[in-house]
């Protein structure tokens, strides 16, 4: 017996509830400061929190695959999905199928999950994919479901799911699992321990021929969302895009026993990494906040430009921070006049100066020590 899905005991997963209980109480509190924190947002920047990271975990889900979209195309359909714009012109069916199955995700994650529920996901997904011979129901082919690595002659087989015959059974006790363990089933589990058992139980199945791994993070999402009464907004994928090789690795570690505290203890420790992460934005959007109320009226349009720009280009900023030509090159302003412009900025406390002559660099002034009132 080589997979977890040949053991005698398969799916009834076991681990060390005791090892998980300190991350699962670091969530909730995380959590917490979450809901906090992002009740000083404006709700103009709410809208814009809520656009710049689920087009981050579109773009990233999607990237762990290998597939790389538009930002600005996945945003458009974001927007468009949730009605507020037009969807601009030549977004391709996967930015806008990615785009609808998060927004999906995000409104409707308090209910039930279904068969239908991943069908739909799976539509939108492949949508477009004439590679794909199944879209919208399970694997029906009789080849085996292989993950394999490494040129031909020389593959490696990381993992070989269970035949696609026995899919409308696996995937039956699936639902029925999620739902069940869910804050209001019959058997509840805390919430990293569900998120994190239901993708590797998802993807130990591997029930489409393509899109597994994105619609796996999708339920983690989901199971993560119906503990906390409310959608997340947290970073999974983006996180676990910053360490793929670890995600993988993790995923290859317990893809062929029964006992899962080691996976349970990756994935808990991704998740609070993501938290961080979307903590630092909500962060970021307050302390724009306090900028703006501190700041207000003192800018000329050449300023309000740039500075407006610069917050677009969201917390990590510029790459190595604003230079004059960047400055020059959003305003259009003559050489001394965007001189004169910068060193006002710096002199009014919105931007800081590093470096001279040429490598001087501005960074936005932020105030992040308090929420704003």
């Amino acid at each position: 017996m080589r997979w977890n899905w040949e053991q005698p005991t398969w799916p009834h997963f076991t681990y060390d509830a005791v090892a998980l209980a300190p991350l699962e109480a670091e969530f909730l509190l995380r959590s917490g400061e979450f809901i906090g924190a992002f009740k000083h947002v404006s709700q103009g920047d709410r809208e814009n929190l809520r656009i710049e990271v689920i087009s981050d975990e579109a773009l990233k889900t999607s990237e762990i695959e290998g597939e790389i979209l538009n930002r600005d195309s996945v945003q458009s359909s974001l927007r468009h999905q949730f009605g507020l714009g037009d969807q601009q012109a030549g977004v391709s069916p996967a930015e806008r199928g990615i785009a609808q199955m998060m927004v999906d995700l995000y409104l409707n994650f308090a209910t039930p999950l279904t068969g239908k529920t991943m069908f739909g996901w799976h539509g939108m997904l492949m949508s477009g994919d004439r590679a794909i011979k199944t879209i919208g129901a399970y694997r029906a082919d009789s080849e085996p479901m292989q993950i394999v690595s490494g040129a031909i002659g020389q593959r490696k087989v990381h993992f070989e799911a269970p035949p696609s015959e026995t899919m409308a059974r696996e995937m039956a006790a699936f639902v029925q699992w999620f739902n069940d363990t869910g804050p209001d089933g019959a058997h509840p589990l805390p919430a990293i321990t569900r998120a994190a058992m239901a993708h590797l139980y998802f993807v130990s199945i591997h029930p489409f021929e393509d899109g597994n791994g994105r619609i796996a993070r999708a339920l983690a999402e989901k199971s993560l969302a119906q503990n906390l009464g409310q959608p997340t907004l947290i970073a999974l994928a983006f996180t676990i895009e910053r360490k793929r090789t670890a995600y993988y690795d993790a995923l290859e570690r317990n893809n062929k026993r029964m006992e899962i505290t080691d996976w349970l203890l990756y994935f808990g420790q991704t998740t609070l990494q993501a938290q961080e992460n979307t903590n630092q934005r909500v962060d970021f959007y307050i302390a724009k906040t306090r900028f703006y109320e501190r700041l207000r009226g003192q800018f000329n349009a050449r300023q309000e430009k740039a500075i407006a720009r610069m917050f677009k280009e969201g917390i990590d900023g510029f790459k190595g921070g604003l230079s004059a030509e960047n400055y020059i090159s959003i305003t259009k302003a003559p050489r001394a006049t965007a001189t004169r412009d910068l060193q006002d900025l710096v002199a009014k406390g919105a931007l800081t100066r590093t470096g001279e002559l040429r490598h001087t660099r501005y960074r936005l002034k932020l105030d992040n020590k308090e929420p704003a009132q």
